[in-house]
């Protein structure tokens, strides 16, 4: 058996000596768009797409960085650049993408601000989580979400004059001549406070496409955006509303956590060090629907979709795909399995996420759906045991997912006179996956624990009323919920180590 080479031992990755699929130098695009929320999903699906455009040389990407620098670091050191590594059930391809031209630390809002106020900048992309957007459960600007309030008062300061300095300073790694860098935290409040920089610099119409797993997810960027706007000063509120156009996607592709076998895998394969691969899946969707004032690349060239209405797509990936995941998830883990693909070859859980999708395709209707191929191909996609995607990456921020995922097929199940106990069987895994759960990320999680230690019925209800309140206030609804909790054999957790996907 050969030994691969040590990362050391090989050259590391950056623009000079490494070649695209066309056998090209890959140089450094402008950046025209910005995007928030740098992570694996990002470089495998919006980066690739952008790459594989034709007009890909006139459109760079700046990425942010969410809560911690470490991404933009590592890209930063090889010039951007990384593999995409394909891993189907028959092997692996790999693939340099030079689409980011800058990584940035997300706390640098001196940046975000230049970049967005630059008239070239035309398009703003977002994977900042289901959590991120500042809404609360009835879909309204929630001012006092986690963040919210402290955002508010360094937008404040910028009225005065004091964000610039500190952003300035927090950029450099100082703090601002206060004492105190006066700077939003979240990735919504570092953008309005961006979108005011372009509104003052003149550059004109921008677009904001949002690209997390949300149901008119444009929407809801919009709602978020101009709450957090309203909050601060009606009239960026209005400017935001006349020039910023939000866009609509559905975005699909399965990005597990990178490993260090992956790394070392490019280095034997590639004969180059590369500290930041990324591996997906072969199977890439993107679908948009909405407008660009100051342009796009061509990504429909390279097979995204431009609709005219996105909502029966949104909705087959958010139920069929995510709100299986979510199954698999809570199940899967109850009865001691660790990735999706060992989930789904459990028949316990494999009928539990046919029975939801039954539910689920009783409510979608449209042309070009197709759901029945897109049930056999999502049950090949999660079958690919070479596909580590791990249960505990997406038991993350339940109360947020299930309420886009469950609650929507539950509800349409009941007001059609079906019990919806396929979308309830959901619940009920999550309700008791809390019972076993070692650690729970959710941005309700100090609500969570506290409705967990009531019980009985009186438990779930409060754990329901978190995800939603309609249904918590359905008697029968959490009837049904509580008589579904049990259905999987509990059995110690592996260790969990969650993470948004």
């Amino acid at each position: 058996m050969n030994t691969p080479p040590a990362r050391d031992s090989v050259p590391a990755l950056n623009r000079v000596p490494v070649l695209d699929r066309n056998l090209k130098p890959l140089p450094k695009a402008p950046v025209r768009i910005v995007h928030l929320g740098l992570g694996a999903f990002h470089r495998s699906h919006q980066a690739w797409y952008t790459q594989h455009a034709p007009d890909a040389a006139e459109w760079g990407i700046a990425a942010f960085t969410g809560r911690r620098p470490d991404a933009a670091e590592a890209l930063s050191a090889q010039d951007c650049l990384y593999t995409l590594v394909e891993r189907s059930a028959g092997g692996d391809s790999f693939e340099v993408i030079g689409s980011i031209v800058e990584a940035v630390d997300g706390a640098d809002v001196a940046r975000l601000c230049r970049l967005i106020a630059a008239p070239e900048t035309a398009v703003v992309t977002l994977t900042i989580t289901e959590a991120a957007y500042g809404l609360a459960a009835d879909g309204t600007f929630d001012a006092d979400a986690p963040g919210v309030a402290d955002d508010l008062r360094a937008l404040s300061a910028a009225a005065a004059g004091e964000t610039a300095a500190a952003g300035e300073a927090a950029a450099s790694g100082g703090t601002a001549a206060s004492g105190e860098a006066r700077v939003p935290g979240t990735p919504l409040g570092r953008l309005v406070l961006a979108l005011a920089a372009r509104r003052d610099s003149g550059a004109g119409p921008i677009a904001v496409v949002s690209c997390d797993n949300l149901s008119a997810n444009g929407d809801v960027a919009r709602r978020g955006i101009l709450g957090m706007a309203s909050a601060w000063g009606q009239d960026l509120a209005e400017w935001i509303g006349a020039n910023v156009s939000f866009v609509s996607t559905s975005v699909d592709r399965i990005t597990p956590r990178t490993t260090e076998e992956d790394i070392m895998e490019v280095a034997e394969q590639c004969g180059y060090s590369d500290h930041s691969p990324v591996v997906a899946e072969p199977f890439r969707n993107w679908v948009l629907s909405g407008n660009f004032p100051a342009g796009k690349p061509r990504w429909e060239d390279a097979g995204a979709v431009v609709v005219d209405d996105i909502e029966p797509y949104e909705n087959r990936k958010l139920w069929l795909l995510n709100g299986s995941h979510s199954i698999l998830a809570y199940a899967g883990q109850l009865c001691g399995h660790v990735t999706v693909a060992e989930a789904l070859a459990d028949p316990l859980c494999r009928k539990a996420v046919e029975d939801f999708w039954d539910e689920a395709a009783n409510h979608l209707k449209g042309q070009g759906l197709d759901v029945p191929q897109y049930r056999e191909a999502l049950l090949e996609r999660f079958g690919n045991a070479r596909i580590a995607h791990r249960l505990a990456q997406i038991a993350a921020d339940a109360t947020t997912k299930l309420r886009m995922r469950a609650v929507p097929v539950l509800t349409a199940e009941r007001a059609e006179g079906r019990s919806g106990a396929g979308a309830g069987l959901m619940l009920a895994a999550w309700v008791d996956y809390l019972n076993t759960a070692r650690d729970v990320q959710d941005p309700l999680a100090a609500e969570i624990q506290a409705a967990n230690a009531l019980e009985g019925i009186e438990r779930v209800q409060a754990l329901l009323r978190l995800v939603n309140a309609g249904i918590a206030e359905d008697t029968d609804i959490v009837a049904l919920v509580h008589g579904l909790c049990g259905s999987f054999t509990v059995t110690t957790p592996a260790p969990a180590t969650p993470t948004h996907t």
